[in-house]
């Protein structure tokens, strides 16, 4: 595997390191050792597989705080994703920066996301679908979400949103919110 870290910190895009011969190729998408090496949590206490019918669709955006935090692995095995991740950390000097990464079925690109880290994705192609290697149990009380097209954030999403649900939909602007939430 291949990793390399984006401009925030602890968040990586991992591309495969593809060993092909005539039946076509061999590539590990996940191994412990590399993982913890170059300084991320490896731990999987959930896989999950995300399926949307339609182009446009979206999804996110979610992170859960302590004593719930997750990483996330999030790969596309079908189709194609735009995938956005938002730094949460109130320390941090990316406080609230994001990033976009494409990931798709063709380029077999994952996304490893770190604690306290905002996560969505819109489809950009119909039958997408999304995994998600998930390094903590889903607990719904320190769930927390932020609004899609929140101004403070500045997504530039690469299609109008298609579908998305009534819970995604509802999330609080950041500038209604208190600190520190």
């Amino acid at each position: 595997m291949k990793f390399t870290e984006t401009k925030l910190k602890g968040a990586f895009i991992i591309d495969l390191e593809q060993r092909p011969d005539h039946r076509g190729f061999f590539a590990r998408t996940f191994c412990m050792e590399e993982f913890q090496e170059h300084g991320l949590k490896p731990t999987v206490a959930q896989c999950n597989l995300s399926f949307n019918h339609k182009k446009g669709t979206l999804r996110g955006m979610h992170y859960q705080i302590a004593p719930a935090t997750e990483t996330k692995l999030i790969r596309c095995t079908q189709g194609a994703i735009y995938d956005v991740i938002v730094d949460m950390r109130p320390n941090s000097p990316t406080y609230l920066l994001h990033i976009g990464v494409e990931l798709t079925a063709e380029n077999r690109r994952a996304l490893y996301v770190p604690e306290m880290f905002a996560h969505g994705y819109q489809t950009l192609t119909d039958a997408a679908e999304v995994t998600y290697q998930v390094g903590e149990f889903y607990t719904p009380g320190y769930e927390r979400g932020l609004h899609y097209d929140d101004p403070v954030l500045g997504i530039e999403w690469p299609l109008p949103v298609s579908e998305i649900s009534v819970k995604d939909a509802a999330w609080t602007l950041l500038q209604s919110l208190p600190l520190g939430v």
